[in-house]
């Protein structure tokens, strides 16, 4: 039987002062189904990138399996599927019933191979790159965010077509989309690596567990620290008394002892001082380290201005968009003021169209029926892609705000500080998005358009915007295909069919 065997590995980037991965040791089985777990910017698509020999590390990884990886890079999008599918999968023409096979698991049709690559809607994309992932039954695939930008339809396919599959590792922070899936889940904490077996609320649960137990001794901790450190001021203070008394005209003329043996005597008293002291200290790191893996996250707030008037903030009335043979459903929807109205439907419907649309974005589409949106809204609309281009701080000028308050908001979601100089475009995905995110919440507004918001999060900032959500009640316009966000905090659905 297959294993992956990872053993003392460490590794950092040239940016960064302290390892990604320090003396890393891992032992996996090739039939698991694996969830990895973890704040953006802990190595998960590192780890992935280590596994396929594609960075430069100290240690070992030992395995005889062959790996793939999700998402593929497509060259050159404008050429039939069918060549891509050639070019990736080395596939000849009489083996293409392979990729067929697979398509049918994902409920795709196979004249997709013969469309454009360029044309395919990016669920069609994603299922066509899976399908090729899993020709190669004797494979260990590496799957990478998988549901970004998936409808919810489409994960439920997605997650049903991985659990006919085994021997694998998924990177995805949607909960509902894990926990049918996998068996196992690596999680990348703050300071460890741990496996467990299980779905994603079984890791959630073992978590919340932990962090309580530490939470629970955090207060006597901190109460032992102080202590610890009491002590070890009044050890140093006993050693340099005791220096001082080497000197024999630090004691009255009364006394007649030998010079040697105040030296002496001293010398003794200074030496046990300093093993008292550096046991204090030892003593200090324990206790300090005990706490390792506590997520430290302050709660997020949004820069919202509630307005009284007006009671409605968006009218859209009949509304229809065409452009050549693409035409949006009639959609009729009013927004008012402290609502969080979420647009539901498939992808490709036009979901953000209409958003752009509302907001009087150029667009190449002919408008029938009425929108109306309130006067002097101060609006702040964060995108669906992560286009950004320049570093935080003439991101955040650009937009006219305190590069302070944007750096705030970014520490709350658990972003590194010495990535604040680093130019955007260079960042992960979701660093990416946390930096939009950041911006989003920096700009004083009383009406929000987020498309898609939760796309490359991860989870425990999830549950930051959920619950800044939830204590703010902002004016929100929401497309997004995450379940758990959407039954949290909309209070008004439309649904486009």
């Amino acid at each position: 039987m297959g294993t992956i065997q990872i053993e003392n590995v460490s590794f950092k980037y040239d940016q960064m002062v302290d390892n990604l991965f320090n003396s890393l040791d891992l032992k996996i089985d090739e039939s698991w189904k694996l969830g990895l777990i973890g704040r953006n910017g802990r190595g998960k698509t590192t780890l992935l990138k280590l596994l396929m020999g594609q960075l430069d590390y100290t240690g070992k990884v030992v395995s005889n399996l062959n790996f793939y990886y999700y998402p593929q890079t497509v060259v050159n999008k404008n050429v039939p599927t069918i060549k891509v599918v050639k070019n990736l999968a080395h596939l000849e023409d009489y083996d293409l019933w392979k990729i067929e096979i697979e398509l049918d698991k994902l409920q795709v049709d196979p004249e997709v191979l013969q469309q454009e690559f360029s044309t395919l809607s990016p669920g069609e994309r994603t299922k066509v790159l899976l399908a090729i992932l899993f020709i190669d039954e004797s494979g260990f695939q590496l799957i990478d965010e998988p549901t970004n930008h998936l409808d919810i339809e489409g994960r439920k396919i997605v997650s049903d077509y991985l659990k006919s599959k085994k021997g694998f590792i998924v990177i995805s922070h949607d909960k509902s989309f894990l926990n049918p899936v996998i068996d196992h889940v690596i999680s990348i904490n703050r300071a460890d690596v741990d496996v467990y077996k299980g779905n994603f609320d079984t890791w959630q649960e073992n978590k919340e567990r932990q962090d309580q137990s530490e939470m629970n001794q955090k207060d006597q901790l901190k109460k032992d620290i102080n202590r610890l450190h009491e002590t070890a001021v009044k050890r140093e203070n006993w050693s340099n008394q005791s220096e001082a008394q080497k000197n024999k005209k630090n004691y009255t003329e009364k006394v007649n002892l030998d010079k040697g043996f105040l030296g002496h005597k001293s010398a003794k008293m200074m030496k046990k001082a300093k093993t008292a002291t550096k046991r204090a200290n030892e003593a200090i790191d324990e206790k300090q380290s005990l706490l390792k893996n506590i997520e430290i996250e302050e709660p997020i707030t949004l820069n919202y201005e509630e307005v009284k008037h007006p009671n409605i903030f968006v009218t859209v009335d009949n509304l229809q968009l065409q452009h050549e043979d693409i035409k949006t459903p009639v959609v009729n929807f009013e927004l008012k003021r402290d609502q969080v109205l979420a647009v539901l439907g498939p992808n490709g419907i036009g979901k953000t169209t209409i958003f752009k649309q509302i907001l009087g974005l150029p667009q190449p589409f002919t408008q029938t029926g009425d929108i109306h949106l309130a006067n002097n809204l101060k609006i702040s609309y964060l995108r669906q892609d992560n286009e950004l281009v320049g570093n935080i701080k003439q991101l955040a000028i650009e937009k006219k705000l305190e590069p302070e308050m944007v750096y705030s908001n970014l520490r709350k979601l658990g972003f590194e500080r010495y990535l604040f100089e680093q130019p955007v475009e260079n960042m992960s995905q979701g660093q990416r998005r946390k930096v939009a995110l950041a911006i989003s919440l920096s700009e004083p507004a009383n009406l929000y358009f987020w498309d898609e918001p939760l796309n490359y999060l991860d989870v425990i900032t999830r549950q930051q915007i959920i619950d800044a959500i939830k204590k703010q009640h902002p004016t929100m316009l929401l497309i997004d295909h995450d379940q758990d966000l959407i039954d949290a905090v909309a209070t008004k659905k439309i649904e486009l069919k």
